[in-house]
């Protein structure tokens, strides 16, 4: 990523906008995450500080936290020193990643100090220190090894600067003394990369770029142009939508490959690109124990039921089984006790064919007949048994599935836990007794559009709210939409019996489509009908129905999900 010293300038002069500020509350999300609300007159912000490797940046940030119940003891820590206190000013180390935040403190003894909270981004070396107005750590996001550490981060430690680079600065080193230091044995950018303090792989990928065309004087000034400068915040994203990188400057090197997307501001330009990379990434973290679990039950559910239907199979020939005993008792006369075969006249075979039937030695013929006709009843039983069992392994099959769509679709951790309380409910995960005492509600909400006439179209996010969208909250004169065998969300058009023009159904069947496992697919089949005709059969997993007098339509999801 491009968070090179330079950016971290741009993004400096920004924070300054908090000076004067006091903290007035301070969370830590996850174990390299601080987040700061910063207040003063006219002015409420929060401010991240990330230490995580390949994420570690300060921005002021919108976004939303879902803090530990327990506040971690650093976080006790900083608001013990830091609660109150007043932001004085922001500054950069050079071009160093490392910006440091002083504050106007109270100590124990009520007299006024200085602290200061250093944000070290530095790749896999990053890291957030408390140090005291003696130059002494307090704390730190991590702690290095007191044996084996060059640089000692620990409490009471005097703090010290990460080791500098020894590169050049490019604002102050003349450019005639740049080009005669370019080692021409690498290319351009590797050369500059080693060379210049404060850039990125990719800025010094771009100054290569133009200067194939424009020659190195001109490529290198513009970019420095754009430094000095404000430059603009820009966000670089693939054809297939996704964020790829972020800069300060104009980027051509990927000619038509990327789109650029400009911000007014840099702390947005960050929320922007690591919002989504960052809730992805929870939510992931956090889920992976839960597809672990749902796929290991899916595949012992699919191992019963391949061998209920290898033994089912085997039912087939029952009847045989019940013809062979009626031929045998049909012909006790003519069978010799200790016999090993019955050869007589197959008299349900239109043709009156003779068949041999094998017996029991052991058996007289009468108890050979009633072997056959014990087996016939087992069999019986045991294809009514295994019908029953395997269309329950069926349904379990597609519950699962519906379970693991959900998750792909979560975009928060309350959905999370609500598919989590799901699985709780189903018998699928165990409830402690320490949960059965504090069962936490989750409360998230169904996803709202309106169509073209007006009518409320909510969409729901998992089985549990599936069930109660369908079976609770709609009437039975709304209309409910699911894609055709697909799992995915219930979609409840709130038109109360009127008719929907086509445009109203194209729009909730896309929705339908969006929110299934075929969100990517084409064509995709959606079935609807009035919620009269939805019902949840007695003892059905959640978000399980049939339905009757559907319709269908076919479409391809253009809608987001």
């Amino acid at each position: 990523m491009a968070f090179d010293g330079v950016f971290l300038q741009k993004v400096t002069a920004e924070l300054k906008e908090a000076v004067d500020c006091h903290i007035d509350k301070i969370y830590q999300p996850s174990s390299d995450e601080l987040v700061f609300l910063l207040r003063k007159k006219g002015f409420a912000k929060k401010l991240l500080i990330s230490a995580k490797s390949g994420a570690a940046r300060i921005h002021f940030t919108e976004s939303s936290f879902e803090n530990p119940e327990t506040p971690p003891m650093l976080c006790m820590l900083l608001r013990k020193h830091l609660s109150g206190a007043r932001l004085t000013d922001i500054l950069q180390n050079g071009l160093e990643r490392v910006a440091e935040l002083l504050f106007s403190a109270t100590n124990e003894m009520g007299d006024r100090i200085t602290l200061r909270l250093v944000c070290e981004l530095i790749g896999n070396r990053s890291n957030i220190i408390l140090v005291n107005d003696e130059g002494r750590i307090i704390d730190s996001i991590r702690r290095s090894d007191i044996e084996t550490s060059v640089r000692l981060i620990q409490p009471g430690a005097k703090y010290e600067y990460p080791e500098g680079q020894n590169k050049l600065n490019p604002f102050e080193t003349d450019i005639t003394v740049i080009k005669k230091s370019i080692d021409c044995s690498l290319p351009l950018s590797k050369s500059l990369l080693a060379l210049l303090d404060g850039f990125s792989p990719l800025i010094c990928r771009e100054i290569e770029y133009k200067a194939e065309t424009e020659g190195f004087e001109y490529a290198f000034n513009s970019v420095i142009a754009d430094i000095k400068g404000t430059g603009t915040p820009m966000l670089l994203i693939k054809a297939d939508g996704s964020p790829f990188d972020f800069t300060y400057t104009e980027i051509s090197q990927y000619t038509s490959s990327i789109a650029l997307n400009k911000y007014q501001t840099y702390c947005s330009l960050l929320d922007a690109f690591y919002t989504e990379r960052e809730n992805r990434s929870r939510i992931n973290s956090k889920a992976h124990d839960i597809i672990r679990l749902v796929n290991n039950i899916r595949s012992r559910t699919e191992k019963k039921l391949a061998l209920r239907l290898n033994e089912l199979k085997q039912c087939e020939n029952r009847e045989a089984l019940r013809i062979n005993g009626e031929l045998i008792k049909a012909n006790l006369h003519l069978i010799e006790n200790g016999s090993k075969s019955a050869r007589v006249m197959n008299y349900y075979d239109p043709e009156l064919k003779e068949i041999s039937i094998p017996l029991n030695p052991a058996l007289s013929p009468a108890a050979n007949a009633a072997k056959y006709f014990k087996d016939y009843k087992k069999t019986y039983t045991a294809e009514q048994t295994l019908t029953k069992l395997t269309e329950e392994d069926k349904q379990e099959l597609i519950y699962l599935d519906s379970v693991l769509e959900s998750i792909n679709r979560c975009e928060n951790l309350a959905e999370l836990g609500e598919i989590r309380e799901e699985l709780r409910d189903a018998g699928y995960i165990k409830v402690t007794q320490a949960r059965r005492r504090s069962k936490k509600k989750n409360d998230t909400s169904f996803k709202e559009y309106t169509s073209a006439e007006g009518y409320k179209i909510l969409v729901g996010k998992n089985n549990r709210q599936n069930d109660y969208l369908t079976t609770t909250l709609a009437s039975k004169s709304d209309i409910w939409f699911h894609t055709k065998n697909i799992p995915g969300s219930h979609v409840i058009v709130f038109c109360s019996g009127q008719p929907l023009s086509d445009e109203t159904v194209l729009y909730a069947a896309c929705l339908a489509a969006a929110n299934s496992k075929a969100a990517d697919s084409s064509n995709v089949p959606v079935d609807y009908t009035p919620v009269k005709y939805v019902k949840k059969p007695s003892g059905a997993k959640p978000g399980m129905v049939i339905y009757t007098t559907n319709k269908t339509v076919f479409v391809t999801p253009e809608v987001k999900k």
